[in-house]
């Protein structure tokens, strides 16, 4: 690291848990991180701001009046903006020495295979059961971790999925991809504004730890928030040895 980066990750470094060592892992890291908006806000801020050295922000929306009551990382000049433009000016904003790759078109299967596996990490800051199943059968076959997190009204949920590990879980096992699943959308139910931010920010942490080998993951554990009554519950997830996704590996 340079004398510049030394003083920009000061505060990393000072930590004996990740240290130069830990924040040298992190610049040489590449993420995906799909959406951008209330939940790839903060995720994709704080992993731009802890030095991530190569992100790809995906996302094939454009910023509307409606997003700015939670989706932090956009503002109102940039109304009609795609969402990963606007973020990535963002992003570059906070940390300039990062590279952000763009991906405005709507990532299909074969989009997610060939992206994930140029990535590290992945963080899933999607809002519907279709594509997070997409992306699960992606970093299953590619064997990439996983960060997942989702949030409607005042209840958010984060895990971590790690298929490297041939006993944990992948998304399927905890949620198993059914045709007859109503998807909630925040557009007709709503979501809590700070909401978004908590679990955005936690989705940045764990992607972190997993990225520096420090700690502990919620990999085998959904965390669940009641930000109403702000009560957390932790669940135990084991993997499900009939898996239609993960059962082959």
């Amino acid at each position: 690291m340079n004398d510049d980066q030394l003083l920009r990750y000061a505060r990393h470094i000072l930590l004996d848990e990740l240290g130069i060592e830990g924040q040298e892992k992190l610049l040489a890291a590449r993420v995906l991180v799909v959406g951008a908006g209330g939940l790839g806000s903060p995720a994709a801020m704080y992993l731009a701001s802890a030095g991530i050295g190569h992100i790809v922000l995906a996302d094939d929306d454009t910023v509307e009046i409606s997003n700015l009551q939670r989706q932090i990382m956009h503002a109102t000049d940039r109304l009609g903006q795609l969402k990963a433009e606007s973020g990535r000016r963002s992003m570059l904003a906070l940390n300039p020495e990062i590279e952000v790759q763009t991906q405005t078109r709507r990532m299909d299967s074969d989009a997610l295979m060939t992206q994930i596996a140029e990535v590290d990490l992945v963080v899933d800051c999607t809002d519907n059961f279709a594509t997070r199943h997409a992306i699960n059968r992606a970093c299953v076959a590619l064997k990439k971790p996983l960060v997942s997190g989702a949030a409607i009204r005042f209840e958010g949920q984060i895990s971590v999925f790690d298929p490297r590990d041939i006993d944990a879980p992948c998304y399927h096992c905890l949620f198993p991809e059914a045709d007859d699943v109503e998807a909630l959308s925040c557009a007709t139910t709503g979501v809590f504004a700070p909401l978004v931010g908590i679990i955005g920010s936690m989705q940045a942490a764990e992607a972190i730890k997993v990225i520096a080998q420090i700690g502990t993951s919620l990999k085998g554990r959904l965390l669940i928030l009641d930000a109403f009554d702000m009560q957390w519950h932790s669940v135990r997830v084991k993997r499900d040895p009939g898996c239609a996704v993960c059962a082959g590996r």
